[in-house]
């Protein structure tokens, strides 16, 4: 009942007021749109956090002017707002996610003046974000051709994703990324835990929502990964946003 209605407050503030800003010449998500935590309101804040995703980037798997780059979980444009600042117009990055408001936002804001940066959305189904969706089965595609992506990224995606569907995700990484390319993501990942826990108890915080905290655990999320010919190359312990992993996973092949 408090989830709900907490969530209608928030449904009547994102319909009636402004849902950008302008800040030091960049175009910005209203503060009400951003997600992660109060500090994203602080615009500096925000930026900075923008910059540092594109550095991590840029560090890590070699982001520059020819990379192809797939943002799953686009959310409001966090990732291609930095991209631009740091690196600019890349060859072609594709940010999808599975509600049409923050894809529409940023196909306004972003895509319009940057014609390689695409924003599409997906209309599968998720408990927390998108639950009228469509069912994620064996035939999962995402939009794109075999081997598109030097660097496939999520923040804070299979935080909120059930085993079923991490499988189709991961399958589709396997078939999307280029041969030397990597993919970076954040989980709640930890070891001598079940295999996958919705919403664990006495963990971190009090989780209300629903799929508002997903852990696994780290042998069986590398298992599955294993399956699908992918292998962790770093893992940064506790370093992101609610106490989530950072992980860096290239090919096994």
């Amino acid at each position: 009942m408090l989830y709900s209605l907490k969530k209608s407050m928030r449904d009547f503030i994102k319909n009636f007021l402004p849902d950008h800003i302008e800040y030091n010449g960049l175009t910005l998500p209203a503060k009400h749109f951003r997600l992660c935590g109060l500090e994203f309101r602080d615009d500096a804040y925000y930026v900075n956090s923008t910059q540092a995703e594109a550095d991590r980037l840029v560090q890590h798997f070699g982001l520059n002017l020819s990379s192809r780059v797939l943002d799953v979980g686009c959310g409001m444009g966090r990732l291609p707002t930095g991209i631009i600042q740091r690196v600019g117009d890349i060859q072609n990055y594709m940010g999808i996610d599975v509600m049409r408001r923050p894809i529409n936002w940023c196909q306004k804001y972003i895509g319009s003046q940057h014609p390689n940066f695409h924003f599409v959305h997906i209309d599968v189904t998720n408990q927390l974000y998108n639950p009228s969706g469509q069912n994620i089965n064996a035939d999962f595609r995402l939009p794109s051709e075999a081997q598109s992506f030097d660097i496939i990224y999520l923040y804070s995606v299979f935080s909120h994703m059930t085993t079923e569907h991490l499988r189709q995700y991961v399958k589709e990484f396997q078939r999307l990324l280029a041969p030397s390319g990597g993919v970076f993501l954040t989980a709640f990942i930890e070891e001598n835990v079940p295999d996958m826990t919705v919403n664990p108890e006495n963990y971190r915080m009090k989780w209300s929502a629903p799929l508002h905290c997903v852990r696994y655990n780290r042998a069986f999320f590398e298992s599955i990964l294993t399956e699908n010919k992918l292998r962790i190359r770093r893992f940064d312990y506790e370093k992101e946003a609610d106490g989530q992993s950072g992980i860096y996973i290239e090919r096994a092949e």
